[in-house]
């Protein structure tokens, strides 16, 4: 592995993995987003409705999952995981062609929206791109060393996420609607639930260790051993229809996140903004996994109350509220900025808190309600991450502030 130091391309978006990733993401996010916000505008008589070639639920989950949560999750594995592994940096010859076949794929994904024969062509491309990347980060993750458990672990979500990729190419090269269920519930329990818990086990407690007095780092093995047996489990019972029955593993694993983050001690952390926001989007881990044991139990009593609220308190709380926190934190860290929240992403950080619970509260809520606090959570989400990207794009195409390579 070379230096990640891109001098022969002279570009600074390429100095670094993260920088290309990050901004591909930030872009992807940008772009599903507006497109679901169309989709909820038509909802509400707003808009005409986009006439999309695949239902707009499946539509948005894969370019949510599979489209956007991806570029972040390998723009943080190949800058934090060759430090975890006492590594040197991965150098642009191991990442670039990937990273081209994942944009080009995900263009040719957005157009088959309309027009469905490219779907399965741009899939192909975001599957090749996905399996050179895994292919440089088991190389990695796999090297031997004294504790390589977290890197592993984020391997195999990568690896999941993967299936999750080869599963909707099934599907749009003629395969059934399960292929699709398939590609949502691998993408979710297989892929970002495990890379995201993963990555919390590791850096939460490591990083308050460095802010709070007297911190003892509680980060037992066995724990992140069995939410990702209870993320794999859950997500093997709804692909085969037993969704009624995920309460098993979700009640269990929910309360061993929230057990996780009061020992983490987020009280203690939040006179430090971006380790504050790190436990904050931590906490909401355990409480999506409660309201899925909640709605599982109703279910098997014939309540169906919380609707998709279990899943939006996971997608938007969790791996939302994680993603702007950590990104920002890699971003600040990694361009030579001092490691603080300023006033802006503070203040962003905490309307994303509100665009969650108005979100949730769009699937309690019956009728014309719900439609309309949807699209208002939609909207708060575009607006937290326009303002974001605004803040935060532009860092990637300039140097480093302190003159280091990277």
């Amino acid at each position: 592995m070379a230096s990640n130091q891109a001098s022969a391309t002279g570009m600074p978006l390429f100095f670094a993995p993260h920088r290309a990733m990050f901004l591909s993401g930030g872009c992807m996010l940008l772009l599903v987003f507006a497109l679901w916000a169309l989709e909820l505008a038509a909802r509400t008589g707003l808009a005409p409705h986009p006439g999309w070639s695949l239902p707009p639920g499946w539509a948005h989950a894969l370019l949510t999952v599979g489209g956007v949560f991806p570029f972040y999750i390998f723009g943080f594995l190949f800058t934090a995981m060759p430090r975890w592994q006492s590594m040197p940096d991965i150098a642009p010859a191991s990442w670039l062609p990937a990273w081209r076949l994942l944009v080009a794929g995900w263009v040719l994904v957005a157009i088959g929206l309309w027009w469905l024969p490219l779907l399965a062509a741009g899939l192909f491309l975001v599957l090749v791109g996905w399996g050179l990347l895994a292919r440089v980060l088991w190389r990695v993750a796999f090297r031997s060393r004294p504790d390589p458990l977290h890197a592993r672990a984020a391997w195999l979500g990568v690896a999941g996420g993967g299936l999750s990729v080869a599963a909707w190419l099934v599907f749009a090269l003629g395969g059934g609607a399960f292929w699709a269920r398939l590609g949502i519930e691998a993408g979710i329990w297989a892929f970002l639930l495990p890379v995201f818990f993963s990555v919390c086990h590791r850096m939460v407690p490591f990083f308050s260790s460095n802010i709070v007095p007297n911190y003892v780092m509680v980060r037992p093995t066995w724990a992140l051993r069995a939410m990702l047996g209870a993320s794999l489990a859950h997500g093997a019972l709804a692909a085969a229809g037993w969704s009624a029955w995920t309460w098993l593993v979700d009640a269990p694993a929910g309360a061993l996140a929230l057990w996780l983050c009061v020992n983490w001690r987020p009280l203690a952390a939040q006179r430090v903004r971006l380790l504050g926001m790190l436990h904050i989007g931590f906490a909401w881990l355990g409480v999506a996994l409660l309201l899925f044991a909640v709605r599982g139990i109703g279910a098997q009593l014939g309540w169906h109350g919380l609707g998709l609220a279990p899943l939006h308190a996971l997608g938007i709380g969790f791996f939302g509220s994680i993603l702007l926190a950590m990104v920002s934190r890699v971003t600040l860290g990694h361009s030579g900025r001092a490691l603080e929240a300023d006033q802006l992403t503070w203040a962003l950080f905490l309307c994303l808190q509100a665009v969650v619970g108005t979100r949730i509260l769009a699937d309690l809520l019956p009728g014309a309600w719900s439609s309309w606090l949807m699209l208002a959570a939609v909207a708060g989400w575009l607006a937290v991450f326009v303002a974001w990207a605004a803040r935060y794009l532009p860092i990637y195409l300039k140097p480093r502030a302190d003159g280091r390579p990277g």
